[in-house]
């Protein structure tokens, strides 16, 4: 029965704006939170400053936002008021143990059944009714055709220190009056949800002081078309200077829920706000199915993709770039990175942002302090998937099929699940890791394992099939962007480096790099930029077939590795575009992490037995007894078996440095034999159109020291690759444990050649940087290399800031 009370003392002087039960976009902002809840205050906030603004780095940008309206929070504590609601949820919340997965499920719904059965006020619901007319109106349609997004909008979410994003419930496809009531309630009813009950109580939320307002804004038709998230930093590292966009077809909620596995994409802001159409990577989804209108009473439906569509990039550049554009203008406003939502509209062709919040996870960590998880064994792999995190978890595998089953749930378990949704997570909290089936970066797995500071590989494909329940496993997110699951609990340490008062030394401090996906993490050591960024790598594990099979396709005779190739390539029509793209991304991730510092690759020095490892390889490879003193380096670049496969790492350069505008990249030619090799090597890259880059040689051999004089004719600098000067000097075999005693870099004509290089560069203006543990593991070569004035050390990471701490001791004794 309706309960009735005077409304002339509930809603004395209607004409003040707190006590208004509707509010436009365009009537409200990020200062509005009181009223409408945090959701709608930033939709207004874009809404009046951001649709029509002019932004200087991109001027002829106009974001857009679908429009709509905000129903109050006093709306929602009003209709509470009318019903005489608010003292029976005090009462059933009181003393509740959100613990106790049974009694908050309990007290849910006794809250939200009391609630939906309830009757809007007559006002209110006129109110409402005028709105959705006027929005119709606003878009030319009739107003039991206007389809909208009912989402809730609480006044402790979306703020800058407490995500609360995911929390209450979202509908979206609502048409009709009839329909919008009842979502309005249902709305109302979600503030009360478990999840969201005992979310306010782990971030000492009071709950009697949380008020919900309801965002009704017009529908994107994002089911004909595609949809998404975008973050305006790395989710993973807190990397300040990229955008993150996800991508998938049909309505968002397939993302977040982790129903599919997003296409991902990153654009690197500063060369983006300087015009540079700068993508630095992407990377193709799992995305079969996708959330569309439903019929027959259905707001949405479950659909198939077709595979040409999910064997292919769902936005094309230039929708990545607008998207990257308006994300860098959004986070410049709030002066925060910031976490978005959007949503492309086939019918129309145009793309919208749909929501927006301070992202409250990695831009809220101290830069001051450095924590490292490194796994000291290895063992059985059971499954693989994405990296969220870059933690190590262990505990005894719980596998969960469905929410019926979440009270069996034990503290320190590993939750083991198909997918997440906002249901789980009282039982995240309780977790050592996740890890699932399905779902990206952005997935609600995702989100909220960062949220809780814990592990978790997401995307598995089979983890609930492969992974025992009741066995103890570990959960490694520290080997980069690949997740792997363990069995069994194996060894790992936690380290965390204080760098509040750190400085690095006179002699610049440069890495050894090699894996893009760990570039971002491990640029946020205190560095001058990268010596060695190893190719290999990028050409191995991303690539991972020869350039030459790749461009002798067609002439391939083995049927299966034709097919293995076409598996590899897939969403790509051209396979050489395929090398170049992957190895340009590879390249251009690790150039950006670095940026503005000089980071030097060096271009392949795979020997041939390596080469002959990838897909194809074995077909163009000779065999050689010694592949360390064979057919390596400069001497492929101008052979005419292996020419055109440079000019594919020639091609990816270009486009980092000219595409990506990322001038930063410097090259360097490994195993240059002989001066007329440089020369030759010179000329192709010459031909390529790489005029104005600097060029450097690894000083490996020591004939380019002997020669330095000639080779300082040809090349701007010098690297001391200092394992195989060691090896060529002293005639010894590196792999060789026999004689791995006879000497190191210490020796004295390892030392005599090294001193004699400097000396020659610095005559001819060039530098002179080492690459290699050398200056880590003897601290009386360390001295010696800056007594002699090395320009830079290069070294692997984790030996950055021990070695630096020792330069910066040995300069204040020299």
């Amino acid at each position: 029965m309706r309960i009735l009370v005077n409304r002339s003392s509930y809603r004395k002087g209607m004409v003040n704006r707190e006590k208004k039960l509707i509010l436009w976009l365009d009537e409200i902002g990020k200062q509005d939170v009181n009223l409408v809840g945090g959701k709608n205050a930033n939709l207004g906030e874009l809404y009046q400053h951001l649709v029509n603004a002019t932004n200087t780095a991109f001027p002829q940008e106009k974001i857009q936002v679908p429009f709509g309206f905000a129903i109050t929070t006093y709306a929602y504590t009003y209709f509470l008021h009318e019903n005489a609601i608010h003292k029976k949820i005090n009462e059933i919340i009181g003393g509740l143990n959100t613990r106790n997965l049974s009694a908050l499920t309990k007290a849910s719904q006794q809250i939200q059944r009391l609630i939906v059965s309830s009757q809007l006020p007559n006002d209110l619901e006129e109110e409402i009714i005028a709105a959705y007319a006027k929005l119709a109106k606003e878009y030319n349609v009739s107003p039991d055709m206007l389809d909208v997004a009912v989402r809730s909008s609480a006044t402790s979410e979306d703020l800058v220190n407490a995500s609360f994003a995911g929390q209450q419930e979202s509908y979206l496809n609502v048409q009709g009056k009839t329909a919008l009531l009842l979502h309005v309630k249902k709305a109302f009813a979600s503030l009360f949800t478990p999840r969201a009950i005992s979310y306010r109580t782990d971030q000492k939320f009071n709950q009697k002081n949380i008020a919900l307002s309801v965002t009704v804004q017009k529908m994107a038709r994002s089911d004909r078309g595609v949809s998404g998230v975008m973050f305006t930093l790395d989710t993973e590292t807190g990397f300040r200077n990229a955008v993150l966009i996800n991508a998938s077809y049909g309505l968002g909620e397939y993302i977040v829920k982790g129903i599919v596995t997003p296409d991902e994409y990153m654009v690197f802001k500063p060369t983006l706000a300087k015009g540079f159409p700068a993508i630095i990577n992407k990377k193709l989804g799992d995305k079969r199915k996708k959330l569309v209108y439903g019929g027959n009473g259905q707001a949405t439906k479950n659909a198939v993709v077709s595979k040409k569509e999910w064997s292919t990039f769902a936005l094309s550049d230039e929708q990545i770039l607008q998207l990257a554009r308006w994300g860098y203008m959004i986070e410049q406003h709030y002066q925060k990175p910031m976490d978005i939502e959007w949503a492309y509209d086939a019918t129309t062709k145009q793309l919208f942002i749909v929501q927006a919040r301070p992202e409250t996870v990695e831009a809220t960590k101290s830069a001051a302090f450095m924590e490292e998880y490194v796994l000291e064994q290895t063992g059985k792999i059971l499954t693989q998937g994405t990296a969220v995190g870059a933690k190590i978890g262990q505990g005894k595998a719980h596998i969960i099929h469905s929410t019926a089953n979440l009270a069996e749930f034990k503290k320190g378990e590993v939750l083991v699940t198909e997918i997440t949704d906002p249901d789980w997570e009282p039982v995240m909290k309780m977790a050592s890791a996740i890890v699932t089936n399905a779902g990206g970066r952005t997935s609600h797995a995702a989100i909220v394992s960062r949220e809780l500071g814990i592990p978790a590989v997401v995307g598995c494909g089979n983890a609930t099939k492969v992974i025992p329940t009741g066995k103890p496993i570990t959960v490694s997110c520290a080997e980069g962007e690949t997740g792997v699951v363990y069995a069994g609990v194996l060894k790992f340490h936690r380290s965390t480096t204080d760098l509040t008062n750190f400085t690095l030394p006179k002699t610049q401090i440069k890495m050894i790099i090699a894996n893009p996906a760990l570039a971002f993490r491990y640029s946020q050591i205190p560095n001058n930029g990268v010596g060695l960024m190893r190719e290999e790598f990028i050409i191995s594990n991303f690539i991972k077939v020869h350039p030459n099979a790749l461009i002798q396709y067609n002439t391939l005779k083995n049927k299966q590795l034709k097919k293995q190739i076409d598996e590899i390539t897939n969403g790509y029509t051209d396979r050489l575009t395929f090398y170049i793209e992957k190895l340009a991304y590879g390249i251009g991730m690790i150039t950006a992490a670095f940026y503005p510092h000089d980071v030097l690759l060096r271009f392949s020095d795979f020997k041939s037995n390596e080469y002959a490892g990838l897909i194809g390889g074995s077909e163009f490879e000779p065999k050689e007894e010694n592949p360390m003193m064979g057919w390596r380096g400069a001497s492929r670049y101008y052979d005419k078996n292996f020419q055109e496969a440079f000019t594919l790492e020639c091609k990816a350069v270009k486009i980092v440095r000219e595409k990506m505008g990322l001038t930063n990249l410097q090259v360097m030619v490994p195993f240059c034999r002989t001066p007329e090799e440089g020369k030759k090597v010179r000329a192709l890259l010459q031909q390529q159109g790489l005029t104005d880059v600097q060029v450097w040689v690894m000083a490996e051999i020591p004939a380019n020291i002997l020669q330095a004089d000639e080779f300082a004719e040809i090349f701007d600098g010098f690297s001391i690759g200092s394992n195989d000067l060691t090896q060529l000097t002293l005639g010894l075999d590196r792999d060789s444990k026999l004689i791995a005693h006879i000497g190191n870099e210490k020796n004295p004509s390892v030392m005599r050649l090294i001193h004699e290089l400097i000396t020659k560069a610095h005559q001819k203006g060039l530098k002179v940087g080492i690459c290699g543990q050398g200056p880590s593991d003897f601290p009386d070569f360390a001295k010696f290399l800056v007594e002699e004035g090395i320009d830079s050390m290069s070294l692997s990471p984790d030996a950055v800031i021990k070695t630096a701490l020792m330069v910066k001791s040995v300069e204040e004794k020299v």
